[in-house]
C-alpha cells in the first residue's frame, strides 16, 4: 500500500460472493470519472515542453471501460441485479403475509432493497442503452445513406450516455465513510535540518493555511512555536469545513525539501525534512473521555507574547492517564480557552489511536504518518533548484514550485490525484482477490466432481 492512512479492501479467496457486502465494493470503486470521459491526462500544464505546453509524470487512474472490462466486476453487478429482483419478490410476499418473514424480516428486506435500488436502476438503464447502441450499429451497415447519417449522429450520443451511466454506477458504489465527514487537527513539526527545517515548516504551515482559505474551510491556530530565525518548531491548527479531512488525510507524513538555505554561505544545497500529522476530529458521540482519566496542569506561558507571558498561569497541559497521551496549549491569553483547545487536541489524538486500533484488529494496512522523521521516509520532495515537487507515493511531479506553495490550484490537483489513485489501488486489489476466489472455487468444483 502506498498511502498513509488508506485502508485496502481485502476479500479472502474463500469468501462467498453472496457474503460480500455492497459497502465493501463501494469503498473500492471510487474512480475519478466524469460523464463522457474517465481517463485523467498524463500531461498537464505545469512544466513547459517543446510545444509550449506542460507535462507531469504520473500513472493515470484506470478508465471506466477498463474497470467494466473486468469479469469479476461484471459478475458482481449481475449478482446485485439478481439479488435485487429476489429481494423485491420476497418483500412483496412478506407484505402480503407477515407470517412469511415476520416484521424483522420485512424491515431487513426493505433496507436491502433501498440499498440496491439506485444501482439496479442505473444498471437497467445501462442494459437498455447498450441494446440501443447495438441496434444503431446494425443500422450503420444499412445501404440507405440517410439512415446511416442518422445512425451516426445517434451513435456518439448513445456512447456518451453509456459512459456517463457506467461512471454513475461506480460512484453509487462509493460509501460515505463517517470519518471523511469529520473536521481535523493539523500538526506540523520540524524534523532533520536544524533552522532550515524550521523555516520550511513555517512555509508549509502558511501553504496549508492558504489551502484552507482556497477550499473555503475554517482554519484556527491552536499552537505556534517560533524558532530564533522566524521559522517554526511545531504548530497545530483546527481545520473544519466540507470535505476537509477527506482532502487532507493524504498530506500526513514526512515532507523533504532540497534547496540552498538562507543561512548557507557557500551556496550548497541542503536536504531537510518536516512532518505533518492529520488527525480526524471526533464528535461527542464518537468518543467519550471520563474526567477522572485526566490530569490537568497549568503553568506560566513561555515565548513571545508581551506582558501576559510569565505573569499568569494561562498555559494548560492535559494528560490522559490510561494512555499517557499529552496535549498542551498556551496560544491564548485565557486559561479557559487554552484548556478548551488542549482538550480538542487530546480528543483528536485519542480518536486517531482508536481508529488505528480498529484497523489493526481488522488486519488492514495503515502506515504511521510520523515515522522517524528521517530523510529517507519522505512522501513528497520539494526540489527548489529544479523548481519541482514530486509525490513519491504516486510518482507524480509538478513544476512551478512557487505556485504550488501558494496552496491553491496545483496543491489541489495533487490532492485530487492522490485520492483518485488511492481508490484505484483498492479497486484492483478487490478485483484481483475476487478473481482469485473465483479461480479457487472453480478448482474445488472440479475436484469434487466424480471421476
Amino acid at each position: 500500500m502506498f498511502l498513509a492512512g488508506r485502508t485496502a479492501l481485502r476479500i479472502s479467496a474463500g469468501t462467498c460472493l453472496e457474503n460480500v457486502p455492497l459497502w465493501c465494493v463501494r469503498r473500492a470503486l471510487h474512480l475519478k470519472a466524469g460523464p463522457g470521459s474517465s481517463q485523467p491526462p498524463l500531461f498537464d500544464r505545469h512544466r513547459p515542453n517543446a510545444t509550449g505546453k506542460s507535462a507531469a509524470f504520473s500513472v493515470g487512474a484506470p478508465t471506466t471501460e477498463e474497470v467494466f472490462g473486468r469479469n469479476s466486476l461484471r459478475g458482481y453487478l449481475r449478482h446485485l441485479e439478481r439479488e435485487y429482483s429476489a429481494a423485491l419478490e420476497r418483500l412483496s410476499l412478506c407484505q402480503a403475509s407477515l407470517e412469511t418473514e415476520g416484521k424483522e424480516g420485512s424491515r431487513a428486506l426493505q433496507k436491502r432493497v433501498s440499498e440496491l435500488a439506485p444501482v439496479a436502476t442505473e444498471l437497467l438503464q445501462l442494459r437498455n442503452k447498450e441494446q440501443e447502441l447495438q441496434d444503431i450499429q446494425t443500422l450503420l451497415k444499412d445501404d440507405d445513406a440517410d439512415l446511416k447519417r442518422l445512425a451516426e449522429s445517434e451513435e456518439s450520443s448513445c456512447q456518451a450516455t453509456i459512459q456517463a451511466l457506467k461512471a454513475k454506477i461506480l460512484s453509487l458504489l462509493i460509501p460515505s465513510e463517517e470519518v471523511n465527514n469529520n473536521d481535523l487537527i493539523l500538526e506540523m513539526t520540524a524534523g532533520v535540518g536544524g533552522q532550515e527545517s524550521m523555516l520550511f515548516t513555517a512555509e508549509m504551515f502558511e501553504m496549508y493555511q492558504s489551502y484552507a482559505a482556497f477550499k473555503d474551510w475554517h482554519f484556527e491556530v491552536l499552537e505556534y512555536c517560533h524558532s530564533e530565525l522566524g521559522g517554526l518548531r511545531h504548530a497545530a491548527a483546527s481545520v473544519s469545513g466540507q470535505g476537509s479531512y477527506r482532502h487532507m488525510k493524504y498530506e500526513g507524513g514526512v515532507h523533504r525539501v532540497q534547496r540552498v538555505p538562507r543561512t548557507e554561505k557557500q551556496g550548497r544545497t541542503h536536504t531537510s525534512t518536516m512532518t505533518v500529522a492529520v488527525l480526524p476530529q471526533p464528535t461527542e458521540i464518537e468518543l467519550t473521555i471520563s474526567p477522572k482519566d485526566l490530569r490537568i496542569e497549568t503553568k506560566r506561558a513561555s515565548g513571545a507574547g508581551g506582558q501576559h507571558v510569565n505573569t499568569t498561569d494561562s498555559a494548560v497541559r492535559i494528560l490522559h492517564i490510561p494512555t499517557g497521551v499529552v496535549a498542551e496549549c498556551q496560544q491564548q491569553r485565557s486559561q479557559l480557552k487554552n484548556r478548551e483547545q488542549a482538550m480538542q487536541r487530546l480528543r483528536a489524538k485519542l480518536y486517531s489511536m482508536k481508529l488505528e486500533e480498529e484497523i489493526s484488529q481488522r488486519q488492514q494496512a495503515r502506515r504511521i504518518q510520523i515515522g522517524t522523521r528521517g530523510r529517507s521516509e519522505k512522501i513528497r520532495t520539494y526540489n527548489f533548484p529544479q523548481d519541482r515537487v514530486t509525490d513519491h507515493r504516486i510518482g507524480k511531479s509538478l513544476y512551478n514550485l512557487k505556485d504550488f506553495m501558494l496552496g491553491e490550484e496545483l496543491l489541489d490537483e495533487m490532492v485530487e490525484e492522490l485520492k483518485s489513485l488511492a481508490d484505484s489501488e483498492c479497486l484492483f486489489e478487490f478485483l484481483e482477490n475476487m478473481q482469485r476466489r473465483q479461480d479457487e472455487q472453480g478448482m474445488n468444483d472440479n475436484l469434487s466432481k466424480p471421476q
